[in-house]
């Protein structure tokens, strides 16, 4: 398993994207699993524009949780390589399902969500383990930037830096990527 964590526009998915380019035995030995969803104006262009850089032969999945259903999809039994792009729109795409006012959420329903995004996460790379496939995450970087000035902010920082670390714990290697230069950190 390969981390690939940076900042936003640092570049992470196009090293993510590389790399999968020079593992992949076949044009078709890619599935890469899309987590954003469409919610504004904003977010269809950055689907579009990931989605022009993708390489076309790649298998493409919207997914962002019940990843123990992979199994049965035709396209995730016949590739090697699985890029998952990306955690924190994943994280954001969990929390929102669950919650919507983040002001008053208590401690223990923060715990809750915590929990459930940490089980698809585990889900996503037990998957992957049992079908021996080489799993790729894409993540932000969420440390360091500022501290964020509302509840939201600082609950999405918390959870995607925890699960940030669970998955680096238990990559193989992890990528940082800065200004579009890749550094291995392990």
């Amino acid at each position: 398993m390969i981390l690939v964590i940076g900042g936003a526009r640092s570049g992470k998915s196009s090293y993510a994207e590389k790399r999968m380019k020079e593992m992949q035995g076949s044009l078709n030995d890619v599935l890469y699993i899309a987590t954003a969803i469409p919610t504004d104006e904003d977010m269809v262009n950055r689907i579009k524009r990931h989605q022009q850089d993708r390489e076309k032969e790649w298998y493409t999945i919207e997914q962002y949780k019940d990843f123990q259903l992979l199994e049965t999809n035709l396209n995730f039994q016949n590739v090697n390589h699985i890029l998952f792009d990306c955690l924190t729109i994943m994280i954001t795409n969990i929390m929102f399902d669950y919650y919507t006012d983040f002001d008053n959420i208590t401690n223990e329903e923060i715990e809750q969500l915590e929990r459930r995004i940490k089980e698809e996460i585990l889900k996503l790379i037990d998957v992957c383990e049992r079908n021996k496939k080489t799993l790729c995450i894409v993540s932000n970087e969420v440390g360091f930037g500022l501290v964020p000035s509302y509840r939201l902010g600082i609950i999405f920082r918390d959870i995607a830096g925890r699960m940030n670390q669970l998955i680096a714990s238990k990559a193989t290697e992890v990528i940082l990527v800065t200004a579009g230069i890749p550094l291995r950190i392990k």
